[in-house]
């Protein structure tokens, strides 16, 4: 299974991601996706888990959901928004990692791309960076990765264009 991750698109998509994601088997939204027509477009062109995360309004909370635990191979996933990572986790992220111990926890918000393995929870920890035109980052990111069973392999970073450019470039 090819897995698609990115977060903090704010209301657009750039069409750099449909060409990087032509592989994959799903796409995994973290959150700030900034409007329901983001939601759709995704949607159309894969599978898609998502979260709202903190400036998603009620359209996009009305498709999507605070967190989501589900099995991806043999893996068990935590997504949310506000995640924090390894010994500075969000109360909320800590809280439902302590309750449903997951294999993967997947989150946004902070706009810096990290793939981190937190031996304390024994959980990979993977935040795609941002996708979206605005924030703090420089360069637009996402990630991409295989999940076989139980095997995580193939993670790749990908940055793909500095963000506020126009759509046009």
């Amino acid at each position: 299974m090819r897995i698609g991750v990115i977060s903090d698109t704010h209301g657009w998509i750039d069409p750099a991601v449909y060409e990087h994601f032509s592989g994959v088997d799903e796409i995994w939204h973290a959150g700030d996706a900034g409007n329901a027509g983001v939601i759709a477009e995704l949607e159309a062109f894969r599978p898609l888990r998502a979260v709202w995360g903190n400036i998603d309004g009620f359209d996009v909370r009305r498709e999507t959901k605070e967190y989501l635990f589900f099995g991806a191979g043999s893996k068990n996933v935590l997504m949310i928004h506000i995640g924090g990572y390894p010994g500075r986790y969000a109360p909320r992220a800590l809280e439902l990692i302590r309750e449903l111990r997951p294999d993967i926890f997947v989150c946004g918000h902070s706009h810096i791309a990290k793939v981190i393995y937190d031996k304390t929870f024994g959980m990979l920890c993977i935040n795609p960076g941002a996708a979206g035109r605005t924030g703090i980052h420089k360069v637009m990111t996402m990630l991409r990765f295989t999940i076989d069973g139980a095997n995580v392999s193939d993670m790749e970073v990908i940055e793909f264009g500095s963000r506020g450019r126009s759509q046009d470039q």
